[in-house]
Order: C-alpha cells, then sequence, then structure tokens
C-alpha cells in the first residue's frame, strides 16, 4: 500500500498532537504544512520535517498530497474541509466537523459529490477500547442499553484565547461536551437505536464573556437516554457509566488521551464485578490509518466513525449549544 502522503492545515497545539501520532502510523507520513500565514506553515514545516509549506491555496493545489489534516479553529473547519475535498483530497477533520449542524451537511454533501473520503477525528473511536464497548452494546450479554452517564471537564485557567472568544465558536460544549455526546451516539447505534432524530432536553449552563463556561443536558437517542455534562471552568470526572437492563459498565477513564487511548472497563452484574483491561492504542495515528485504508480501497467513510455519527453529533451539539447561550 502506498504511504499517504498528509498535509497539515493550520500548525497549532493540536496539529502538533496529530504530527506526532502520525509518526506511529502506518500508512501515513507528513508532507506539507499549510497556514494563513506562510511563515507559520514554513517554521512548522521545517520543524517536523515537511517537505512543503505554503498557503491553504498554496498546499491543496499540490499533486503530491493525499490527505489533509484540519486542526484550526471550529468555525473554519467546514470550509476548509469543502476547499480540501474539492482539491480532490481526503479530509481528516479536526471536531466539530462544524458549529452549525446545516454545514455538516453541506460538508458531506461535498464529499459525496466529490467522491472522497472524509472522517470527523473522534479519537476515542479508535481502537480496542471503542470496539468492545460496541461489542458490549451489541452483543446482549448485559441486556440493551438504556442510560449514560459521561462527562468531559477541564479548567481552563486564562480566559484569553479561542476557548472563550464566541466569534471563534469558543466554549465547552463544541470543545470536549462532543465527546461525551459522541460516546452516546456510538452507544445507541451500535445497539441498533435510532440515531437520526435526537433530542435534547434538560439543557442548563453557566455562560462566561458570552460563551458556554459548563453546561450539561439530557439527549434521547431511541431508547437509550444519556447524560451528559462539560465545562472549560473546572475539573469534572473523565468517567463514565453505561447502564444495560442486566448490569452496567464503569469506564474510568472514558476519553484517554490524544498519546493512548483508553484501556480499562469495569463490566457489573449481579452483584459481581470484573475489570477488562485492553490494548492501547496510538489514537491519533490509528484515525489517520483509518482514513488512509479508505481512501486506499475506495470508501468514502470509515466504519468506526461513519457520516451517519455525525450527522447525529452535529444535530446533538447544535440544539444544546442553541439552548445554553439562550439562557
Amino acid at each position: 500500500m502506498q504511504r499517504t502522503r498528509w498535509a497539515v492545515l493550520g500548525p497549532g497545539a493540536i496539529s502538533r498532537d496529530f504530527v506526532a501520532g502520525l509518526r506511529s502510523s502506518r500508512f501515513g507520513v507528513l508532507h506539507a504544512v499549510g497556514s494563513s500565514s506562510p511563515e507559520r506553515a514554513s517554521a512548522f514545516a521545517a520543524e517536523f520535517g515537511a517537505e512543503a509549506s505554503g498557503t491553504y491555496d498554496e498546499v491543496l493545489a499540490r499533486d503530491d498530497v493525499d490527505a489533509v489534516y484540519i486542526g484550526t479553529v471550529h468555525t473554519t473547519h467546514a470550509e476548509l474541509a469543502i476547499r480540501a475535498l474539492e482539491a480532490g483530497k481526503a479530509v481528516l477533520c479536526e471536531k466539530p466537523a462544524s458549529p452549525d449542524a446545516d454545514d455538516v451537511e453541506r460538508l458531506l454533501a461535498a464529499a459525496a459529490r466529490t467522491q472522497r473520503p472524509f472522517l470527523e477525528a473522534f479519537k476515542t473511536r479508535f481502537g480496542p477500547f471503542a470496539q468492545a464497548l460496541n461489542d458490549f452494546a451489541a452483543g446482549g450479554e448485559l441486556g440493551e442499553p438504556q442510560w449514560l452517564e459521561a462527562a468531559f471537564g477541564f479548567a481552563a485557567g486564562s480566559r484569553d484565547g479561542r476557548l472563550f472568544d464566541p466569534k471563534v465558536a469558543g466554549g465547552a460544549i463544541l470543545d470536549v461536551g462532543c465527546y461525551p455526546v459522541a460516546l452516546a451516539v456510538q452507544i445507541a447505534a451500535a445497539a441498533g437505536a435510532p440515531i437520526d432524530a435526537p433530542g435534547v432536553s434538560a439543557v442548563d449552563a453557566e455562560l462566561v464573556g458570552g460563551v458556554d463556561g459548563s453546561a450539561s443536558a439530557e439527549v434521547a437517542l431511541g431508547p437509550v437516554t444519556a447524560a451528559v455534562s462539560t465545562s472549560i471552568e473546572r475539573e469534572l470526572p473523565a468517567s463514565g457509566l453505561i447502564r444495560f437492563s442486566g448490569g452496567e459498565l464503569f469506564l474510568p477513564d472514558a476519553w484517554g488521551g490524544r498519546a493512548a487511548s483508553a484501556t480499562t472497563i469495569v463490566v457489573r452484574q449481579g452483584g459481581a464485578e470484573r475489570v477488562v483491561e485492553l490494548p492501547v492504542v496510538q489514537p491519533m495515528a490509528a484515525e489517520a490509518d483509518a482514513l488512509s485504508l479508505a481512501l486506499a480501497e475506495g470508501r468514502l467513510e470509515v466504519p468506526e466513525m461513519p457520516w451517519s455519527h455525525s450527522r447525529a453529533i452535529a444535530r446533538v451539539l447544535t440544539d444544546w449549544r442553541t439552548a445554553a447561550l439562550a439562557g
């Protein structure tokens, strides 16, 4: 299989982590860097050994770039992704694909029209931990999933920068609240529950400078209800709980990190408890390789994170954030 020649668009902190992960990938290599600032692109390329750099348009026009990773601010994701798809590139786009569900539909339509693979970069979907959750949800050992509780929150400290800037869709919901939502969609879909018409209710939020500093909601996905919460003002437990009709799963660390996937699932059933330990993967390398395989095999979607999941997540995030910002 030919190595995928990657370009990074947006030489920021998350892109640094992606490039570090790409070094562990089986199928990809960093080839180019694009930025709104050619000087920043050149410096990033020199630091990480990329052969080429330039503006976004210059990089997207290159014939020697197969796929792009988009690591820019939320509000630029959809437009850059569409430009990349129309330039004939496969696209791995950081989450959320857009702050607005309608833009996600437009983006996916562009992927279908151009026949180029698109993947929203939910790194938690890749590796043995994610597969084990799918197996529990689908396999019936614990019965049917009914209830999920999950949170992702951290104390950002300084209120400068993108997290607290409403002009670039700052706030907790889009930055890290998307992970509990993505987990709920994953579990519901694995169980065969409908995810195409999610319901959002019981929204509560604390606004800080025009963005959601903390927020919570309930999400209904057919017979599965999820209580999700998030914050950029304070640490929240990184654990998760999934209740089934015949038992439950406790996830001491539901999210893992940018360099290592989560590994531990505690299974509780009939008054007994057992711990399942799973192999770790480099999640950013795994998602890059998943897109490389889709490109090589002529597929538009990646099974771990199909477009139907991106649609459902985008609908929940849009409705949750709209209600939160409305007060």
